[in-house]
């Protein structure tokens, strides 16, 4: 690795770099609301599924894994997003690399659709203790 050069800054991090950071955070959350409609609907579809994982009669960690898995939805797209926007922003006319890029990008959030899918059959299993619970 190499050393630091002389006129390398030090990035310092104070109250105002966090605050400015999350600021960011914040608008790029709502820039994905307004020009991302499969963010808005992933979102919509964690909404919805988030309080019923907290009602469900399963321990906290289920829980946790649950919304996690919801939670995991949404970053992968909010990646997805910024990875399509990049590539249209460099090249915005067709290429095959652009596409496999987009693809691959899309690929992910789908897998982490069959990873909610997954985790949320594990813990809703019929053999599980909270259709027990549910039932009786």
């Amino acid at each position: 690795m190499a050393a630091p050069s002389e006129n390398s800054e030090v990035k310092r991090r104070s109250f105002r770099n966090f605050f400015s950071s999350v600021r960011y955070s914040i608008d790029g959350f709502f820039a994905a609301l307004k020009h991302e409609p499969s963010f808005r609907e992933d979102l919509i579809f964690a909404i919805l599924l988030v309080p019923l994982a907290i009602i469900l009669p399963i321990n906290a960690v289920s829980t946790a894994l649950m919304i996690a898995s919801l939670i995991l939805i949404l970053i992968v797209e909010l990646l997805n997003s910024a990875i399509e926007w990049i590539i249209d922003y460099l090249r915005p006319e067709r290429h095959p690399l652009a596409k496999r890029i987009k693809d691959m990008a899309s690929a992910a959030v789908f897998l982490s659709y069959i990873n909610c899918i997954v985790v949320w059959v594990i813990m809703l299993w019929p053999s599980n203790a909270v259709w027990r619970r549910l039932v009786g």
